[in-house]
């Protein structure tokens, strides 16, 4: 089963850009407006899903989300997704990355909850960082060097893990790789 991630950037607002390219089966302002269609719609079916958790034990709900998000990239497929635009914090609102899930549904048991959940992401430099926020001390931070594979693929290999709170830390070994 393959996951899926949505991310927004963390200045996130309802104003959309103006295109960036213009796609050959498409005008400028039609490929605008089925942008905009396409985001609203997926906003609307995650709004509720608590990230992702209410997601995990809803089939449907979760193949019609996946089914926007392949809509979302039919529109977008000439466009370049890895350039310096990519640079940014981008807030989690949705995945199906299970151990994400599990760190955002467990957290209450460690006296706390989950906060914000973001990914630091700097092309130039090669980085992406995950941070799952723990108000009001404690932080899970891993590290990954990124490779840029085509205009619309990065690739990511962790290489370093840690969980912080407020006076202590403890490292954790980095595991993964992906795209």
């Amino acid at each position: 089963m393959s996951m899926a991630t949505l991310l927004i950037p963390n200045s996130f607002t309802t104003k959309l850009p103006g295109p960036r390219y213009c796609h050959r089966r498409f005008t400028c302002s039609s490929a605008t407006t089925q942008s905009r269609s396409a985001k609203e719609h997926l906003l609307a079916l995650i709004a509720d899903q608590d990230r992702g958790l209410r997601t995990q034990s809803d089939p449907l709900k979760r193949a019609a989300i996946v089914e926007a998000i392949d809509a979302m990239a039919a529109v977008g497929s000439g466009s370049v997704t890895t350039g310096d635009s990519l640079s940014a914090t981008w807030r989690l609102l949705w995945t199906t990355e299970k151990e994400q899930l599990f760190i955002i549904e467990k957290a209450p048991l460690f006296g706390t909850r989950a906060g914000d959940v973001l990914q630091v992401i700097d092309v130039r430099n090669g980085t992406l960082n995950n941070v799952i926020t723990f108000p009001p001390d404690g932080v899970f931070f891993v590290r990954s060097s990124i490779e840029v594979a085509s205009p619309q693929r990065v690739n990511f290999r962790f290489t370093s893990a840690v969980l912080r709170g407020k006076n202590w830390e403890i490292p954790l070994p980095p595991f993964g790789q992906g795209w």
